[in-house]
């Protein structure tokens, strides 16, 4: 059985574990029962949650038992941790409504099959809680003096924390000695965020049981250039493809920082160490081939192989003059009635997502980044009209690395007229 814990430490998964010493040895000798908690807090994860998303699959793979918390109980309080400000509060139909996406985006990492790795809520065993009876079990266990010094509760102290927040370290340090009860559960694992909720549960554990237990903490991805991982200028990236469509998910990878790129060939494949290395070995032409197979191979494991071909020939099509795959680049059909009203190219770019408001769109075209075609956009009044559509669809672009295809519905701009 390979060693899940040399796999994630020479993926650069391990920020923080409590054993050090004996969790490695624990888990080359045994299979291991660990979980990792996702509140529904919207109907998709984003790219900031492939990092423990993989993780569970790395365990799987290692032989090892992954559990997937679906935290509909949790949800009802809100976690704090790496939070400025208080969640907004979910009804439980919201909630139930997220889970069902979640569920969803779980079972491409992992096989839920119950004996090799297993799915539940928290809200089975959270909800049902008496509250007092709770206080008497289980708060008692724990000092409000250590619940205060660690960071993520000092940040939140600065802006205000609600005794509901305050709660929530409870109801994860409960989840934890839950799933050791039920499931033998010996390893929780998350952000580093979340270090003090898993050090607190294996206090829980270690009280009422009498018996040790583990965690493993990520570091908290940010790109090379400082803004968090997964964050763009229109938003989150989301693994949904409803919200981000597979085009879009290709591009964030595709176009990551020369910096990122083998980390994030370790963090979001699986492709072996020594061949990610090889692919990040020099520049230029290399290190834009590895970007390549990044975009791809992320894209195939979150959406599929379909979805990552097609992904990949659009964007040939888009940046490197193929015909071939033009079809699948983002567009829309224009009617000619709406070029007869006059249609701005600056609305176009806020409209197709190009640009993330109409301000941004205006600046870009006054900073000259704006492109309709092989023509640079040279104002703000420039004006879509039927001759642009003269020799076909239109690539409207912002900047080097976005393209959005334009067509013109039932003339010279239509498919294959």
């Amino acid at each position: 059985m390979e060693n899940v814990f040399s796999v994630l430490s020479e993926r650069n998964f391990v920020s923080q574990t409590t054993d050090p010493e004996e969790l490695p040895r624990l888990l080359s000798r045994q299979p291991v029962t660990a979980y990792i908690g996702f509140d529904p807090t919207a109907d998709s994860l984003h790219a900031g949650s492939l990092l423990p998303l993989m993780a569970l699959s790395h365990f799987q793979r290692c032989g090892h038992r992954p559990i997937a918390v679906l935290g509909g109980g949790t949800a009802m309080v809100g976690d704090p941790s790496g939070k400025t400000e208080m969640r907004k509060m979910l009804t439980p139909e919201e909630i139930r409504q997220n889970g069902e996406g979640l569920r969803r985006q779980f079972a491409r990492f992992i096989d839920l099959d119950g004996a090799r790795a297993l799915m539940v809520d928290n809200a089975e065993w959270l909800l049902p809680l008496n509250y007092i009876d709770f206080l008497r079990r289980i708060g008692r266990h724990f000092s409000v003096n250590k619940m205060l010094a660690h960071e993520s509760t000092k940040i939140r102290l600065e802006k205000g924390l609600s005794f509901l927040e305050f709660n929530y370290q409870l109801l994860q340090a409960y989840d934890f000695l839950t799933l050791f009860r039920r499931e033998g559960c010996m390893l929780q694992m998350g952000g580093d965020d979340q270090w003090g909720n898993i050090v607190a549960g294996i206090d829980l554990i270690r009280r009422e049981e009498g018996k040790p237990a583990y965690g493993i903490t990520f570091p908290l991805l940010t790109t090379a250039s400082g803004e968090k991982m997964g964050k763009t200028a229109r938003g989150a990236v989301w693994l949904d493809a409803r919200r981000t469509p597979p085009y879009d998910f290709y591009q964030y990878f595709r176009n990551c920082d020369d910096r990122d790129v083998e980390r994030f060939l370790g963090f979001f494949t699986f492709l072996p160490m020594p061949e990610v290395r090889s692919l990040c070995r020099g520049g230029g032409q290399a290190l834009n081939h590895a970007k390549e197979v990044l975009a791809t191979e992320v894209t195939r494991i979150v959406h599929g192989d379909e979805a990552a071909a097609s992904a990949q020939r659009a964007a040939r099509s888009a940046f490197g003059g193929a015909e071939a795959g033009a079809d699948d680049i983002p567009g829309l059909s224009l009617d000619p009635a709406q070029l007869a009203a006059g249609m701005l190219v600056v609305d176009l770019l806020a409209h197709s997502g190009l640009c993330a408001s109409k301000s941004a769109a205006r600046r870009l075209v006054e900073q000259g980044g704006a492109w309709l075609g092989e023509e640079r956009v040279g104002s703000i009044e420039r004006r879509l009209s039927e001759q642009d559509f003269a020799r076909g669809p239109v690539l409207l672009r912002a900047g080097k690395k976005k393209v959005f295809r334009l067509t013109l519905a039932g003339g010279a701009g239509r498919p294959g007229s």
